[in-house]
């Protein structure tokens, strides 16, 4: 990684936004993003106790994926037709994934929500990776295709190609990659994982207009 390249981010940032997340412009993206609403909202629907019926768990899936505004409504319409068209199994399997995403084998819930949603050509990284985020907001990081891609690129991560499809061996690479930056840079940059790569996002952006 180009640590020099991710000084330069941060003082161009700091720059632009001196107050980092405390800037009044950044805080309204951050109040129509309202993360901390959709964290409660999470925490409630996948209390590792609320998995016994797996049609509400993939009405629940739905509920905070349709208030998340980072998710395009086009897909969250393919979302709502992909629930209505799976029958009990495919709900049970789908609910067992993401059990086993976010509280028991990590790689093997990824794996399975992808195969799952693969058939209803809804393997998304923004799709999977967003309410793990919001089940932990200091640890799990939102996927977003450009974002992720733009920081590998602009920073010259080695070992991790961004592919469409998700895999828990890029995330992991990613997140990774992601949490040794974070040791880097100032804690008003990154309390909040979707801080940090808002902040990656804004700077490389300012960096490549200049």
């Amino acid at each position: 990684m180009n640590n020099e390249k991710l000084k330069d981010l941060e003082a161009e940032f700091l720059d632009e936004y001196p107050l980092g997340f405390d800037d009044e412009r950044l805080l309204k993206i951050m109040k129509k993003f309202n993360p901390s609403k959709l964290e409660e909202m999470s925490k409630e629907f996948f209390h590792k106790d609320n998995f016994s019926i797996p049609e509400v768990v993939c009405e629940n899936f739905f509920k905070v994926i349709y208030k998340s505004v980072v998710i395009s409504f086009y897909d969250k319409l393919k979302l709502k037709d992909a629930f209505a068209e799976m029958g009990m199994y495919q709900k049970d399997m789908f609910s067992l994934a993401l059990f086993d995403l976010l509280h028991g084998d990590k790689k093997e819930g990824y794996n399975s929500l992808v195969e799952i949603l693969s058939e209803h050509k809804l393997a998304k990284w923004t799709i999977i990776s967003l309410v793990p985020y919001y089940m932990n907001r200091k640890s799990d990081y939102f996927v977003k295709p450009t974002t992720a891609k733009s920081i590998i690129s602009y920073l010259e991560i080695k070992g991790l190609e961004y592919k469409p499809k998700p895999s828990y061996e890029f995330y992991v690479g990613f997140k990774k990659a992601l949490d040794k930056i974070k040791k880097s840079v100032p804690k008003n940059l990154s309390e909040d994982n979707i801080c940090l790569t808002a902040f990656l996002r804004l700077a490389i952006q300012i960096c490549e207009v200049e």
